[in-house]
């Protein structure tokens, strides 16, 4: 296992300029159409996809970092390009990660292909976890995925909401209640592939901030797959159901993972590296703007005023990729996120970005709040950070169970 550092090996330093390369000089220039047309940015994630940023190999290679800092890094870079493009390059990761976190050898090398497609034929993923009434109460879960033995297939019924790509995608991930009796521990995550009949999509959000990117609700009617699509499969579901009932029966109180916290977990310090892109980009903006802009004949960066937020502003942004890094770093070294880490992670980063990138808009002033600086658009795409993927609220409330061993509510 390699020894964690402050600085970025060689490689890492090239695959990192060669994303910055990509986001500056095509993320950026489309990223004030595509927020304006709130659609899918397809030729940007085939331009993504030819020069091999939009591929299982290269999220392979990043997820492999012996350092852990590969992700991260990625994350960073795309998102200071944009934060609405960049989430449409980046969210079938998330079901790929629901699929490498529950599922076999055979199912990641069948399905996660099929999620990214070829440069020339794109495809996109969907992980579909929120519900209308089972966001971050996800034992409030409704779908159901009831076991058809005779055909060895599984019949899911729900509705599924803030899906990115969903509905668009090619490949679904579900997860859903198999046993109620169990709460969370009674869920499982099912692969519904392309073309699967009985799925389609509902309502298409029209959103505030990352508009660049798909987010709709997944509606699952009668949606028949066969037996082999559940994640992990059916011998380890029943394992893992039967121990989990023996705990109910012996009043255990053992802490049991479900589908959907698996890739929350696992995902969250690449959500704190995304923010933390998009904190970076505005301040640099800022910066920029300080130095050039003039008022009572100097540059207003003269004045402390505005000094002195550009300097909080970038202790904040370093202090954010500080925790996401190191989160990243005890993931892939196998440490235990003993205080949380991971949520500690993306809540500081996600709370710098709205931070700074309000402070960016307050800096540029009348022209911060227009459409002809980016800062708007940024400000408005940071938002999300504090909600999606758990909300800071809930994120404050792992932190606080898990340092306290308390089960606060």
């Amino acid at each position: 296992m390699a020894e964690f550092t402050m600085e970025l090996n060689e490689d890492q330093k090239q695959v990192r300029d060669w994303i910055h390369g990509f986001a500056a000089d095509v993320m950026r220039p489309a990223a004030a159409e595509w927020d304006e047309r709130e659609e899918t940015p397809w030729p940007v994630i085939q331009e993504a996809a030819k020069v091999g940023i939009y591929s299982l190999d290269f999220y392979a290679q990043q997820f492999f970092d012996p350092t852990g800092l590969g992700i991260p890094m990625a994350m960073e870079e795309l998102f200071w390009g944009d934060a609405g493009i960049a989430l449409s390059i980046v969210g079938t990761g998330l079901a790929a990660i629901g699929v490498v976190a529950n599922g076999t050898e055979e199912q990641i090398g069948t399905w996660i292909p099929q999620m990214y497609g070829t440069p020339d034929d794109v495809k996109v993923a969907a992980f579909c976890s929120s519900e209308p009434d089972a966001g971050s109460d996800v034992g409030s879960m409704r779908t159901r995925a009831v076991y058809d033995r005779a055909k060895d297939e599984w019949v899911l019924n729900g509705t599924k909401t803030w899906a990115t790509n969903g509905g668009i995608a090619n490949v679904h991930i579900v997860v859903a209640v198999v046993d109620p009796e169990l709460g969370t521990k009674g869920h499982a995550s099912f692969i519904v592939p392309p073309g699967t009949p009985g799925l389609s999509q509902g309502q298409k959000f029209k959103k505030h901030g990352i508009r660049a990117s798909h987010t709709a609700e997944v509606v699952l009617e009668d949606v028949r797959i066969p037996g082999n699509c559940l994640l992990g499969g059916k011998e380890k579901l029943d394992e893992r159901l039967a121990r989990a009932r023996e705990r109910a029966r012996s009043g255990g109180g053992e802490r049991v993972k479900n589908a959907a916290m698996a890739t929350f977990e696992a995902s969250r310090p690449a959500v704190g590296a995304m923010a933390v892109g998009t904190a970076r980009a505005a301040y640099e903006v800022a910066l920029d703007y300080a130095k050039t802009r003039t008022q009572f004949g100097r540059p207003i960066i003269d004045n402390q005023g505005v000094a002195f937020q550009l300097a909080d502003m970038r202790t904040q942004i370093d202090a954010a990729r500080l925790l996401v890094w190191r989160a990243s770093w005890m993931a892939v070294a196998g440490r235990p996120f003993e205080s949380a880490e991971g949520s500690m992670s993306k809540l500081f980063a996600s709370e710098v970005a709205k931070k700074v990138t309000a402070q960016a808009v307050q800096i540029l002033g009348g022209n911060g709040f227009t459409r002809e600086y980016p800062v708007e658009r940024m400000h408005r795409d940071s938002a999300i950070y504090t909600i999606f993927e758990g909300t800071s609220e809930i994120q404050r409330l792992v932190i606080a169970r898990t340092i306290s061993g308390m089960p606060i509510r």
